[in-house]
């Protein structure tokens, strides 16, 4: 069954983790598929490490969707007013915006109070991380304006009900709330065009780089359990992927518009489970290992 055949998806930051995973099930779903990041075949824009759109676009394709890569820098306005005129002209419609670029990680200063950190390097993550899903959803909601239909989804760290910590760095955190707001607020002014906004979080994400971290596959990642024994309760980017696709399909996502959703809701609202057959639920081991924090 492809659910969203037919459907026209962005999935903006799309080049590796969450991103790539989400590209990747949409594809599998049948929908046609915007990969639009920064790091392409040549010239990688992430130091150490390999993956690119062009790769993203090509495992869409494979899975059954058509995978289509963009290069774009969603901090330039003039490149995702490029990247959105073409989606007009190509396919005259969008059906699901997915805001995912991150770029954080190497600018995050964990283990210093915010009177110590370095503003320059702060306020450049907000760019990447905040100011380029603004400039995204500006210029992507009128294509679905124009239809009345459509859903955007903002990428961030904690839904409702793990959203009460405090994330040891202040721009880190600024940044996954300011998500969580975005949508809280594009849901409130696109509700009268019929169109959702929501949030979505992935628990303990087994990503490219994060396997690498341990020095694991994903054919052996149990492996890393004996390093980090909260590594057990770890998901795949296809899991968020699949939560993604189920709201997509799902004919009454406006009753989940505004809010912040987990994958590990999610998937026992809709029965679906990670490409390995389990069903993580990272929100359940949090209560169990970290009870102050939920």
């Amino acid at each position: 069954m492809k659910p969203l055949s037919g459907k026209v998806a962005l999935v903006a930051g799309a080049t590796r983790g969450a991103g790539r995973g989400i590209a990747c099930e949409l594809g599998s779903a049948g929908a046609t598929v915007y990969c639009s990041g920064r790091s392409v075949r040549g010239r990688p824009a992430t130091a150490n490490r390999p993956e690119t759109i062009e790769e993203t676009a090509e495992m869409v394709t494979a899975r059954g969707g058509r995978g289509i890569a963009v290069q774009t820098d969603h901090t330039r306005e003039d490149q995702v007013c490029r990247l959105f005129e073409q989606i007009r002209r190509e396919q005259g419609r969008l059906d699901i915006l997915v805001n995912d670029v991150w770029g954080g990680d190497a600018l995050t200063e964990w283990g210093k109070p915010f009177w110590e950190l370095d503003i320059s390097r702060g306020l450049t993550l907000l760019e990447r991380a905040v100011h380029s899903h603004i400039i995204t959803s500006r210029h992507g909601a009128p294509l679905m304006i124009a239809r009345r239909e459509g859903l955007i989804i903002e990428i961030t760290d904690g839904d409702e009900a793990t959203n009460r910590h405090y994330r040891d760095n202040l721009f880190y955190d600024l940044a996954k709330i300011s998500a969580m707001r975005l949508a809280f607020g594009m849901a409130a002014e696109l509700k009268a065009h019929n169109i959702a906004a929501l949030a979505l979080t992935p628990g303990f994400l087994r990503s490219e780089a994060m396997l690498d971290h341990f020095g694991v596959s994903e054919a052996n990642w149990r492996d890393a359990i004996a390093v980090d024994p909260h590594f057990s309760e770890s998901e795949t980017p296809f899991y968020i992927g699949r939560a993604v696709v189920a709201l997509a399909a799902d004919a009454q996502v406006a009753e989940k518009s505004g809010r912040a959703w987990a994958t590990w809701t999610l998937a026992k609202a809709y029965g679906f489970r990670d490409v390995d057959g389990r069903q993580p639920d990272w929100g359940a081991y949090m209560k169990r290992h970290f009870p102050d924090l939920i």
